[in-house]
């Protein structure tokens, strides 16, 4: 993989994961009790074979600078390996990136040191696993220009994403960004196939779009938008279907777009599933990240008698809960949970403390939070509404160091 040059874009503000990203990068937000949602592209780079890597940054990046930091540094330079992140470099005349393909427009003096003759671009904010070395051999065997990868979703949730029409032989013909009447695929008229944001590109062709597109004032600089319509009508685009992947990972056709609080919480409520639709357990597939030494997690009786219980949830070290009771949650380290509090259907970030007989049922809580005794959330929307954000389906966001 030594011709290919991997740029994950990991500069949006996710505003509609607003509070939770009103102080850090949406791939830098916490996820499943230990995760950062970059993690899951890195870790598919990593086991695909992809060691060259630029994350190109912007909006409130310190979190996920640390977090490169601490849990990515890995690669060995002197092997031309490395995560390389990439804040603005004001080279377009102190401007910030105004688009996903502005962003690596600015950056193709980066590409062009690289030497690579593939370009593999990559969004850091989804959670899947994927096997990227699969569609870049696909991509090299079509002779393609751009490959792009794909999967089938309801006709309703192509709404929201880039749509495709290809031939038989996954030639891409048509590219509509986000329409209100999807076109469906010919073998199921309530299915539509949709771009998951993957990109494989020859760097030639590449360039040779970016440098016209940035001469287009009218242009939005987007990928979707400007750049994949253009070429559909000059080059060979090619779709690879996610769910057929023939590569190492195990194929769970699992991949989500967490953008929204609603989708956040139902992605995390997806690992408590018996089983889960997508597999963390694969041992030669785990998901890396950077974890703190915290000791194992324990429950404890508390004074009163009362047994600190878990059912059904996923507990990360350094959790104490003592005479507590946790049901369908995600509960992260260095979380502590006091005598006789409940915690339902909710997610508990890093360093969160419980009081006693407190009572919480669908919520976030991010981290740094002390919730006072018999403090009750998730239970009288009325309420709530005056101090937290609710999402459309009545999830209660307990922002970072909120103070009661």
């Amino acid at each position: 993989m030594q011709d290919v040059l991997t740029v994950v874009l990991a500069g949006g503000v996710g505003s509609r994961l607003s509070p939770l990203t009103d102080d850090r990068a949406k791939p830098a937000v916490p996820f499943g009790g230990k995760y950062r949602i970059i993690d899951f592209t890195l870790t598919n780079c990593l086991h695909s074979g992809l060691r060259r890597i630029l994350v190109l940054t912007q909006y409130k990046s310190h979190s996920l600078q640390k977090h490169l930091r601490d849990g990515w540094s890995i690669f060995n330079p002197e092997l031309g390996e490395f995560v390389t992140v990439v804040p603005p470099q004001m080279r377009g005349g102190g401007k910030w990136y105004e688009g996903t393909a502005d962003a690596i427009y600015h950056n193709l003096w980066l590409l062009d040191r690289s030497e690579a003759k593939y370009v593999v671009v990559l969004s850091g904010d989804h959670i899947y696993r994927m096997d990227y070395a699969a569609m870049i051999e696909e991509h090299k065997r079509n002779n393609a220009k751009l490959t792009i990868a794909c999967m089938d979703v309801d006709k309703e949730d192509a709404k929201q994403f880039g749509v495709i029409n290809t031939t038989e032989s996954c030639v891409v013909t048509d590219f509509i960004e986000k329409p209100d009447n999807p076109p469906t695929l010919a073998s199921n008229s309530n299915r539509s196939m949709v771009s998951m944001g993957i990109y494989v590109f020859d760097v030639e062709v590449l360039r040779e779009v970016l440098e016209t597109d940035a001469t287009i004032d009218a242009s939005s600089h987007d990928f979707g938008k400007d750049i994949i319509p253009k070429l559909i009508d000059s080059q060979q685009v090619f779709a690879h279907q996610f769910c057929n992947d023939l590569g190492r990972v195990a194929v769970d056709c699992y991949w989500r777009d967490v953008g929204t609080i609603d989708s956040f919480y139902a992605a995390n409520m997806d690992l408590l599933e018996p089983i889960p639709p997508m597999n963390l357990y694969q041992k030669d597939w785990a998901i890396r990240t950077y974890e703190r030494q915290y000791p194992p997690a324990r429950t404890v009786s508390s004074e009163t008698g009362n047994e600190g219980i878990f059912i059904n949830s996923i507990i990360a070290n350094g959790v104490i809960n003592s005479g507590g009771s946790v049901q369908h949650s995600v509960v992260s380290a260095n979380v502590r949970i006091n005598d006789g509090a409940t915690v339902v259907d909710s997610i508990l970030f890093d360093d969160v403390e419980v009081g006693e007989g407190c009572q919480l049922i669908n919520c976030i809580v991010d981290k740094h939070v002390r919730i006072p005794p018999r403090t009750q959330i998730g239970l009288n929307r009325i309420e709530d509404a005056k101090r937290f954000h609710i999402s459309e389906n009545g999830i209660v966001v307990v922002p970072e160091s909120y103070q009661f």
